[in-house]
């Protein structure tokens, strides 16, 4: 291990998307061994950490029966230079475990609190918390969103999306993982653009929206959105909004009424589908319809897929092709190797520590698929952190690592 590897290694797992804020994490965890910077910075701002990510939540502002719009403030080391479509882990304290999974960011990174639309979800009003005493005033200067929101659906078999939706409070502090993704748009902006969203797909999107408004920019920009009802539309005032000021033409499809969006359908309300650069989100059905649409016209290079929802592993899927993300090495499993003698087999460098599942050395994140922990069986999905000593794949997963 070189010298680097050797000064970094006590955060070597924090997310960091700064060189600089990873030294600064390790220098200060050097100088105060034996105990931890956090015994330090917490007792300041327990938003401080040179060990993790963290925020606080500043609202958590209802969109629907089941869905809530939840704005939180980044403390140190965390970057809002982030892109529209991108998505973010949080990590929630829920009955004393932690629980992660990630969300699409809805805010827009840069944008200033002057001018936002009111009925934006997070957006602030003259006189609520989160500024400087009369930053908001008539006549001052636009100040930059310090914050970021996410909005989630409450998921019947979610546990932690309905703790989020109905149970978390404001002021709550939580851990948080850098943004990452590539369902982002090009700069500059094709000049035709289709959306096509199902339900809460359309999170990804709605940060896009925000962004191109934000910014002025124009485009010939089709969105189609499928949910199923009136009441069940997040972000519904918005978008017509954004439909009445030229921004975007909006068809919403109300399935219980107006029936499934379907190929036919679409190629309907978007005669030039084919010609468009498409940015899909949205449940499985819904995108594999789209995917052989654009496969069978020879277009599929124009579409672009994000699945927000977590795909848990297969009934009795034991094993599986285990990537490692940064080193970009693979290893076949079966459903008795632990994703650490994995990595370690196929010359990964993994952290490590008691190799039986007490000491929390060798947590990553995982970030893509799923996998088990061995001595519960319980599953854990995208977005989540692992120990890897005592997890094995349930099916095809990637770890940052």
């Amino acid at each position: 291990m070189g010298w680097r590897e050797r000064f970094e290694e006590p955060v070597a797992g924090v997310a960091a998307r700064s060189r600089g804020a990873q030294w600064a994490r390790a220098a200060l965890t050097r100088i105060t061994t034996p105990l931890l910077p956090d015994d330090y910075l917490h007792l300041a701002n327990p938003l401080w950490s040179a060990r993790e990510l963290r925020g606080k939540v500043v609202s958590v502002t209802p969109e629907s029966e089941d869905s809530a719009t939840i704005r939180i403030r980044p403390g140190w080391g965390f970057s809002l230079d982030y892109t529209p479509g991108q998505y973010v882990g949080i990590g929630v304290l829920v009955e004393g475990r932690w629980t992660w999974r990630s969300y699409s960011l809805t805010s827009a990174p840069g944008a200033e609190r002057a001018g936002r639309s009111g009925g934006a979800p997070g957006a602030e009003r003259a006189g609520r918390s989160g500024g400087a005493p009369g930053a908001e005033r008539a006549g001052a200067a636009p100040e930059r969103d310090r914050t970021i929101s996410i909005t989630v659906k409450a998921m019947p078999e979610g546990f932690l999306s309905s703790h989020l939706v109905n149970g978390l409070q404001p002021g709550t502090v939580v851990r948080l993982a850098a943004p990452r993704g590539e369902f982002v748009l090009p700069d500059p902006l094709p000049s035709k653009i289709l959306f096509a969203t199902a339900g809460s797909g359309i999170t990804p999107i709605i940060s896009m929206l925000r962004m191109i408004r934000h910014r002025g920019q124009h485009a010939d920009i089709r969105l189609v959105h499928s949910t199923p009802a009136p009441e069940a539309l997040i972000f519904g005032d918005e978008l017509a909004a954004m439909a009445a000021d030229g921004i975007i033409d909006l068809h919403v499809q109300y399935t219980r009424t107006d029936g499934k969006l379907t190929a036919e359908r679409l190629a309907e309300l978007v005669p030039d589908w084919h010609e468009r650069a498409t940015w899909a989100c949205g449940p499985s059905g819904f995108l594999d319809v789209l995917h052989a649409m654009f496969d069978d016209a020879g277009v599929a290079g124009r579409l672009h897929i994000e699945r927000f929802a977590l795909e848990r592993g297969a009934v009795g899927a034991e094993g599986g092709t285990v990537t490692f993300g940064r080193s970009a090495k693979t290893a076949e499993t079966d459903g008795a190797t632990t994703l650490l003698e994995a990595g370690e087999s196929a010359g990964v460098i993994m952290p490590f520590g008691c190799r039986m599942g007490i000491c929390q050395s060798c947590v990553v994140m995982l970030d893509k698929g799923c996998v088990r922990d061995l001595r519960s069986g319980v599953e854990h999905v995208e977005g989540e952190r692992i120990q890897t000593c005592v997890s094995v794949a349930a099916g095809d997963c990637s770890l940052d690592v």
